[in-house]
């Protein structure tokens, strides 16, 4: 528990630091466009595109990405309100936020963990043209952060969370 404890006060300290220069509001603006990306919408567009363009392994991809989506929320839900950490603006915190949340706690990051899931799962089915979407997925976790709602803990968590799904998924499916 003291280990726990030494590394929330080490994530709370790194989020405190990030803040010592306030982000523009270009900063915020462009923070919230990104987290706001990772709601879904790209990942049905992202099928939609593949369809409409006729790209090799489709049925892989809807396969990959509906399992990978499904046990990741199952997963995310499942650390989320058993940790039960607290988000930073939950946690006196308040004068770095710069988004409401959609909920109390934070640990791991249900965006970041959504778009590494996407990032990863592209690149298991096309390779590396798709690794383009890790730096989406990058800026998707470090907007969480800007945007105050997320440890930099959280979102590493969250990228580790969606990337390991999707890998495990594909294992499942045989994919890898």
């Amino acid at each position: 528990m003291e280990m726990l404890n030494h590394l929330n006060r080490i994530d709370q300290q790194l989020f405190a630091k990030l803040f010592m220069h306030n982000p523009s509001g270009t900063v915020i603006t462009l923070a919230r466009v990104l987290s706001r990306s990772a709601e879904g919408v790209l990942h049905l567009l992202v099928l939609f595109v593949a369809w409409q363009l006729g790209l090799a392994g489709i049925e892989h991809l809807v396969a990959l990405l509906l399992l990978s989506f499904a046990l990741e929320r199952c997963l995310h839900w499942s650390l989320k309100n058993t940790l039960k950490r607290p988000r930073p603006q939950n946690a006196g915190m308040n004068d770095y936020s710069f988004s409401k949340a959609p909920n109390r706690f934070s640990f791991p990051s249900g965006h970041s963990s959504r778009a590494f899931l996407l990032a990863t799962v592209l690149l298991i089915i096309y390779g590396t043209p798709a690794l383009i979407m890790y730096c989406w997925a990058a800026g998707v976790a470090l907007s969480r952060v800007i945007l105050g709602v997320h440890y930099p803990g959280d979102v590493l968590a969250g990228a580790i969370v969606g990337s390991a799904t999707a890998a495990f998924s594909a294992s499942l499916l045989g994919l890898l």
